[in-house]
C-alpha cells in the first residue's frame, strides 16, 4: 500500500512539474527569447581605420561609436588600426571580409574603392562607410550604407564665431582682423570645411582675412605646429584646425603662443581638460563631426531593421551629425551676445534661410 502511495505522489509531482514548465513556455514573451538569442549570438561589428587611434579627433570619435554600441546595444565590437600605410589597406579589408563579421565599417574616401570592390563579393555581410559614399551606380552595393556630414554648414557657424572673436576685445584677440584655417590635405572633404568657414567669416565681416595652410598629411603634428605658429606670427589670433592628428600640433602651438584655437570632430577641450588643462583653456570650442553618434545611430537602426542600405544619408544639425561643442570653456570664455549670434545662424541654416556652399563634387 505504501509503495502505491509513493508511486502515485511521484506521478503527481511529475505531472505538476510538466504543467509548470509548459505554462512558463507559453507565458514567456517572444521579446525575451529574442533578447536571449542576442546575448548568446551578438551582432559582430568591426571598425577598420586607415590610420591609428590617438588623434583625439576623427578616428577616436569613430571608435567611441563602437564603445557606445557595445555598452548600450550589446554588440560585439573590435577596432583594427590599419596605420597610414596605403599598402596595408586593401589586404586588411579583404581579410576582414573573410572573417566572422556581420558588419564591416570602413570610412574616408581612401577606402571607398575597396568597399566598392569587396562588398558585392560578400552579399551576406553588411558594410558602413562614413565621411564618404560609395558609387551606387556601379551596382551590387545594396549591402552598403554611406554616412555623409554637412561639415560645410557647421564650419559656417564656426567661421561666424571666429570672426566675432577676431573683432572682439577678448583677452588674446589682437588688432588684426585675421583668422586661420589649417587643413590636413587639399581634398574635397577638407575644402568643404574651408568653404563653410570662409563664408561664415564673411557673413560677419567680409574684410576679415582668412589665411589657409595645408599640411599635406593627417599624421604630422610637427608640421601642424609649424604651420600654425607661422599663421600666429602673421597676426592671426584664432585658427580652425581640420587636420586629424596633424591638428594636435596646431593645438600645441596655441598653448605655446597662448592664442585661440578651434578644434574639430571631437570636443578637443574635454579631451585635454584633465591631461593638459593649459592647452585646453585656449580651445574656444570644437566643430563637432559626430562620427561616434552617427555610427551608433546606424547600428541601432540596423538592429531595428530600419537602416536604409543601398543609400547615402547626409547628417546635419537636425540629425545631430554636426554641431558646435557647448562645453564649460565655451560657456565661460565666449560672450553671451556671441553665443546668441551663433545660435541664430545655426537656426537659420536649419530653416534654410542661410544656404552654405559646398566643395563636395566640385
Amino acid at each position: 500500500m505504501k509503495r502505491i502511495v509513493v508511486l502515485t505522489l511521484l506521478l503527481i509531482s511529475v505531472v505538476m512539474i510538466s504543467m509548470i514548465g509548459c505554462a512558463r513556455d507559453e507565458a514567456e514573451p517572444a521579446e525575451a527569447t529574442a533578447d536571449a538569442q542576442a546575448e548568446s549570438d551578438p551582432l559582430r561589428v568591426v571598425l577598420y581605420l586607415n590610420g591609428t587611434l590617438g588623434d583625439k579627433s576623427f578616428f577616436d570619435s569613430a571608435a567611441r561609436g563602437l564603445e557606445m554600441a557595445e555598452e548600450e546595444l550589446g554588440v560585439f565590437t573590435r577596432v583594427v588600426e590599419g596605420s597610414y600605410d596605403p599598402a596595408r589597406w586593401e589586404p586588411d579589408i579583404a581579410q576582414l571580409c573573410e572573417g566572422d563579421w556581420d558588419i564591416i565599417i570602413a570610412g574616408t574616401w581612401q577606402l571607398q574603392e575597396y568597399l566598392e570592390k569587396y562588398a558585392p563579393q560578400y552579399p551576406d555581410k553588411n558594410f558602413f562607410t562614413f565621411d564618404t559614399s560609395v558609387n551606387y551606380d556601379k551596382g551590387g552595393l545594396d549591402n552598403v550604407y554611406s554616412i555623409l556630414y554637412s561639415q560645410n554648414e557647421a564650419s559656417f557657424v564656426t567661421g561666424v564665431l571666429a570672426a566675432l572673436v577676431t573683432e572682439s576685445n577678448m583677452e588674446a584677440a589682437n588688432d588684426d582682423l585675421s583668422v586661420g584655417f589649417l587643413g590636413g590635405m587639399d581634398i574635397p572633404v577638407i575644402n568643404d570645411f574651408k568653404v563653410g568657414f570662409e563664408e561664415g567669416v564673411a557673413y560677419i565681416n567680409p574684410a576679415i582675412d582668412v589665411k589657409v595652410a595645408y599640411a599635406g598629411a593627417f599624421s604630422d603634428p610637427a608640421k601642424g605646429k609649424e604651420l600654425t605658429l607661422a599663421m600666429y606670427d602673421q597676426g592671426v589670433d584664432i585658427i580652425f584646425n581640420v587636420a586629424g592628428e596633424t591638428g594636435l600640433g596646431g593645438l600645441d602651438a596655441a598653448k605655446e603662443r597662448q592664442a585661440y584655437a578651434l578644434g574639430v570632430d571631437s570636443d578637443q577641450y574635454l579631451l585635454f581638460e584633465e591631461s593638459d588643462p593649459e592647452k585646453a583653456e585656449w580651445i574656444v570650442t570644437s566643430m563637432m563631426k559626430n562620427v561616434d553618434l552617427s555610427i551608433f545611430r546606424a547600428l541601432e537602426m540596423h538592429l531595428d531593421g530600419t537602416l536604409p542600405y543601398g543609400t547615402a544619408e547626409v547628417l546635419g544639425f537636425a540629425e545631430n551629425g554636426v554641431g558646435l561643442a557647448q562645453n564649460e570653456n565655451y560657456e565661460q570664455l565666449v560672450p553671451a551676445e556671441f553665443k546668441d549670434v551663433v545660435q541664430d545662424v545655426a537656426d537659420k541654416i536649419v530653416s534654410g534661410e542661410i544656404t552654405v556652399s559646398t566643395a563636395i563634387g566640385n
